[in-house]
């Protein structure tokens, strides 16, 4: 297979793109013609931090200093990115395999041996399957490592930010964060419902409840997910904005108490599980 090419699924009105080679992700994502995603071509993504979507595994968001303690042991982490916090763990800086493929349903597969990037070793599947108006995406990861390993799981979606673009979420928490976007404190929140343009966050939100829905004057998307913590980025002056589904809250493995944050601590040879969907309509 031409790397470049990618992967292309079709299923109705619903178009996915996949770059395996770069981390697995999301090149774009179609509905009746119109991204959803930040979205290009396969042979035109150059660099992930440009797709429009990738699993986050085996953490979500920020390690504090790149720096955690689990089972008795301290642990420095290699570091991942130009600022002094580790994101959004290793399997999107990895290349995946293609391990099955239909018309309108791929499963991409990565394998993390025990490194200077994460100390633990891990299998992972990744899932992506289309109905016609639907993109479901299932991630399974195994712990071959013969340790128990602190797993979060989740996906960094890039929503194309349009002028009436608005998100409503039910929830329960925010956490409110210091300079470095690190969680301080979590305050009560039942709802976020506003328009993007009006937002400022980057912030992670505990008891997500239901659907996520955010609309446009071209789209209406649902968001679901089996897990109940999203995070919630919104940049001033960039195309796109995020709403995260993930298993833990920021900087969990940092923490006092990160199981209580959602990290799940998995015996060798256990698998741990996820899906989301997005369903697509015109506005």
């Amino acid at each position: 297979m031409n790397e470049t090419a990618g992967v292309q699924l079709q299923q109705g009105a619903v178009r996915l793109a996949l770059r395996p080679d770069l981390g697995g992700a999301v090149a774009g994502l179609w509905f009746d013609g119109l991204p959803v995603l930040r979205s290009c071509e396969p042979q035109a993504l150059r660099d992930v931090h440009e797709s429009g979507l990738f699993a986050l595994v085996p953490y979500s968001n920020r390690i504090a200093q790149r720096q955690f303690g689990w089972a008795g042991r301290h642990y420095a982490l290699a570091p991942n990115s130009d600022g002094p916090h580790n994101l959004h763990g290793t399997a999107w800086l990895a290349p995946w395999q293609v391990l099955d493929r239909a018309p309108a349903r791929a499963v991409l597969q990565h394998t993390h041996p025990s490194d200077a990037a994460w100390p633990f070793a891990y299998h992972v599947e990744q899932a992506f399957e289309l109905g016609e108006a639907s993109l479901r995406i299932t991630l399974a990861v195994t712990n071959i490592d013969a340790r128990q390993t602190p797993m979060g799981l989740g996906w960094h979606p890039f929503f194309v930010r349009r002028p009436h673009s608005r998100v409503h979420l039910e929830l329960q928490h925010r956490w409110d964060t210091d300079a470095g976007k690190l969680p301080v404190r979590q305050v009560a929140q039942t709802a976020l419902d506003a328009d993007v343009a009006v937002l400022d966050l980057d912030h992670c939100f505990d008891g997500w409840r239901g659907p996520a829905r955010i609309r446009d004057e071209k789209l209406s998307l649902r968001l679901t997910s089996s897990l109940q913590r999203a995070v919630v980025y919104t940049p001033r002056e960039r195309g796109f904005f995020c709403v995260e589904p993930v298993s833990h809250v920021n900087n969990a493995l940092a923490s006092d108490d990160a199981q209580a944050r959602g990290i799940v601590a998995l015996a060798a040879g256990e698998t741990a599980h996820a899906w989301m969907q997005l369903d697509m309509a015109r506005t």
